[in-house]
């Protein structure tokens, strides 16, 4: 009877088995301020019309920019873990060429540097763990600016500010709280007005570009400004 309480107390005296490791977390914590940095290809579409003043005589079929590569920066505030509005800022420099017509088809017509500030409001879908897909829509304003006319087709130019409306689809993949990567498509929609001169004193020219580029695009992702973590105390 005595071995058997002796041996009872020993087991008593013994410590539990360790629990089982957690699994990782997903990404779970609201982070409500985002921000990404992309390299973006922008791939421009053609059409248009282009024609002179007051004749109103053909001369073009519309325009076709070049394409560029850039840096992207955008940032998001999270009203909820779903609903976000972001905007984004990038700078890109295009050649513009006549697209068809009668009048020197595929010749420079002009360059100049686009400043397109854009704002969406989106929407993302958190039930897939790590990867975490969303839509957007919104409106765009894009500034042209360091215009100038190639000659000796034109001998000035200019190119309008315009408003278009902008959407865009993409997903991130977040590996904790704070960090993921992106990739990401928008459309722009651009149809400045154009107008220039043939030559001092000579024929106007009046039309609309539609440039309306594809923006394709991979970066990384950083969210911040949620609450700290609550601190953990280890008992002995």
């Amino acid at each position: 009877m005595f071995g058997a309480l002796t041996g009872a107390a020993s087991a008593a005296d013994l410590a539990p088995p360790p629990a089982p490791a957690p699994e990782p977390a997903l990404p779970d914590a609201f982070q409500p301020f985002q921000v990404r940095l992309r390299a973006v290809g922008v791939i421009t579409t053609s059409g248009g019309v282009l024609q002179t003043v007051p004749g109103g005589a053909f001369i073009s079929g519309g325009f076709k920019a070049s394409d560029a590569v850039i840096p992207e920066l955008d940032v998001s505030y999270f009203f909820t873990k779903n609903w976000a509005v972001e905007a984004i800022c990038c700078v890109s420099y295009h050649k513009v060429y006549l697209d068809g017509g009668n009048v020197a088809p595929g010749q420079q017509a002009a360059s100049t540097w686009l400043f397109p500030p854009t704002a969406l409001l989106q929407y993302h879908w958190t039930d897939y763990g790590h990867f975490q897909p969303y839509i957007g829509v919104g409106v765009n304003y894009t500034v042209y600016f360091s215009q100038h006319a190639a000659e000796p087709l034109l001998n000035s130019v200019a190119i309008q500010n315009s408003w278009g409306v902008a959407g865009q689809i993409g997903f991130d993949y977040m590996i904790d709280d704070h960090w993921g990567f992106n990739f990401d498509v928008k459309k722009i929609l651009m149809n400045p007005h154009v107008y220039g001169t043939v030559a001092p004193g000579a024929e106007s020219i009046s039309g609309q570009a539609n440039l309306s580029p594809w923006l394709i695009g991979g970066g990384i992702t950083y969210r911040f400004g949620g609450p700290a973590p609550a601190a953990v105390v280890a008992k002995y």
